[in-house]
């Protein structure tokens, strides 16, 4: 039997598989202070320091992470990936019994996981928030395996949030439109995007270089448009993504490098420039084309899902994207002058949103 339920305090807790994760659950968890709830963030590490920044008037929990690493190589990734397997698994049932204790201890109402599988209870609703309803992988036969896998974890939830647009036209294809859906409610949320578009933004780089998601591969990325980046014209923005670090890069005098930007800075130094420079990752990708910018995306080799978004993005026009292993940044940058770019304008995650699915909420 469900019955509607009165909700106060709210756990949000994401992912720490890069940044974008945590990323995302900015707008959210905006939209939750907007509209009255106390909120209670669940994170370690680099999402932990990103966050307090963003919201240094939240209470922080320490829950640590699934500290997933990728391999130097592309197609070693899901080799390296299937080896972390068994610790994954020890984390998601740690996380399992950690959040029945923290429910008790700090009396949550509702809980809300950016795709960590254990954040679930039948003590209060708990809601997960995924756009790979369909994980993507090198074979037909082992995604089908991996999607019944998937939903084992989802369905012991009380709902599903999808940041995406319902219907045909919509930004993750079939990672988030897939033929079969869990069994829970599932509701589309709109684009989860910290930015908002300006028209009105005075241009002020040419490029602006985003660097985020796991190790060895960011530093990788960053090796390859440091070692090029000064034969680049025109004023440049590179944003490390290591908000703990405090290295300092030199570098050529058009070239500005920040280890870090708050998410208004960021969608400033966005809005102020001719073309976004970054992987495409899902998050990433919501910012850019919610602000409507040409962008040229480079695939984190060996994640089948930003390969498959790379590629989509393109095919519509909306992205420029080169492999890492072709990437050089001053072919890049030559080829996306020529490139023929398209805009599409969708929903974006809002207030209003929010106190409709609060209200379709049961348990």
């Amino acid at each position: 039997m469900t019955a509607k339920i009165n909700i106060e305090k709210v756990l949000v807790a994401p992912l720490d598989w890069g940044m974008g994760h945590a990323t995302r659950c900015i707008s959210l968890i905006q939209s939750l202070l907007h509209n009255g709830y106390k909120v209670l963030i669940a994170a370690s590490d680099q999402q932990k320091i990103f966050l307090q920044q963003e919201f240094p008037e939240i209470e922080f929990l320490e829950l640590k992470g699934y500290e997933v690493r990728y391999s130097k190589s592309g197609w070693l990734f899901l080799f390296k990936l299937f080896a972390q397997v068994p610790r994954v698994l020890s984390i998601i049932k740690y996380e399992h019994q950690w959040l029945n204790k923290i429910i008790d201890e700090q009396k949550i109402d509702l809980v809300i996981s950016d795709n960590r599988f254990g954040l679930h209870s039948k003590k209060c609703p708990c809601i997960f928030i995924t756009h790979q309803l369909t994980v993507k992988a090198p074979f037909k036969w082992l995604e089908k395996i991996i999607q019944k896998i998937n939903y084992s974890y989802i369905d012991q939830f009380s709902a599903c949030w999808v940041p995406d647009v319902a219907g045909n036209i919509n930004a993750a294809g079939i990672l988030s439109h897939p033929k079969k859906l869990p069994k829970i409610p599932v509701h589309y949320l709109g684009f989860l995007s910290r930015f908002e578009k300006h028209t009105a933004a005075e241009k002020k780089y040419d490029y602006c270089i985003v660097l985020s998601g796991p190790e060895p591969q960011r530093t990788i990325l960053e090796k390859l448009i440091l070692k090029d980046i000064e034969h680049i014209s025109g004023k440049i923005l590179l944003v490390r993504g290591l908000p703990a670090s405090e290295e300092f890069i030199q570098t050529s005098e058009n070239v500005t490098i920040k280890n870090y930007l708050p998410g208004t800075q960021l969608q400033q130094a966005f809005q102020q420039s001719e073309y976004i420079i970054s992987r495409s990752g899902y998050t990433t990708v919501m910012e850019i084309l919610s602000i409507q910018k040409k962008s040229i995306l480079i695939p984190t080799p060996g994640q089948t899902e930003q390969e498959y978004l790379a590629d989509l993005l393109q095919n519509q026009n909306l992205a420029f994207t080169i492999s890492q292993s072709k990437f050089s940044i001053i072919n890049a940058v030559q080829q996306a002058k020529q490139f023929s770019y398209s805009t599409i304008s969708l929903p974006v995650f809002n207030d209003e949103r929010l106190k409709q699915l609060m209200q379709q909420l049961e348990f």
